[in-house]
């Protein structure tokens, strides 16, 4: 999956990224085949690095979904009332603190009555833009689409 983190934020991420696993910037610099200077303007604003620096950056100071999932709660919680998911729960990596760079995040999920697929896909794709990491959404409730059962399925 080709990650897609918003770049307007690069100076906040890098320094969360890096922070998080407690390396200086320089430490930073080497794991990212940069100069410390470059990493220092990154993070303090001055310097909007390329898709690529940036992917790079947060690749080698293994930014992952937990601090992204943290710093978005409210506005998932709000994206899933929109499109009619409530109780939202993280499950996997994420929950357990085991997630890295290349992990993605998995939601669990009550859909109300009357929502469907779109519904799913819409605030999945919500999560992924307000994140920038690819997400799954387990449906667990009695609300659970038809569509989403093996048997309505092997119908179709």
């Amino acid at each position: 999956m080709t990650r897609s983190f918003d770049r307007s934020r690069a100076s906040h991420l890098v320094r969360a990224a890096r922070l998080d696993r407690k390396m200086s910037q320089a430490d930073l610099a080497r794991a990212a085949g940069m100069s410390q200077p470059n990493v220092a303007a990154i993070e303090n604003g001055t310097r909007n690095p390329s898709d690529d620096a940036f992917e790079r950056l947060l690749r080698a100071a293994d930014y992952r979904p937990s601090l992204a999932v943290e710093e978005n709660a409210e506005a998932i919680v709000e994206a899933g009332l929109r499109h009619g998911l409530r109780d939202i729960r993280v499950f996997g990596s994420v929950a357990t603190g085991a997630d890295h760079f290349t992990s993605d995040i998995d939601l669990l999920a009550r859909v109300d009555a009357g929502r469907g697929y779109f519904d799913i896909a819409a605030f999945a794709h919500t999560v992924e833009e307000l994140t920038g990491f690819a997400v799954d959404v387990i449906v667990d409730d009695e609300h659970r689409p038809a569509f989403l059962d093996s048997t309505a399925l092997a119908a179709l």
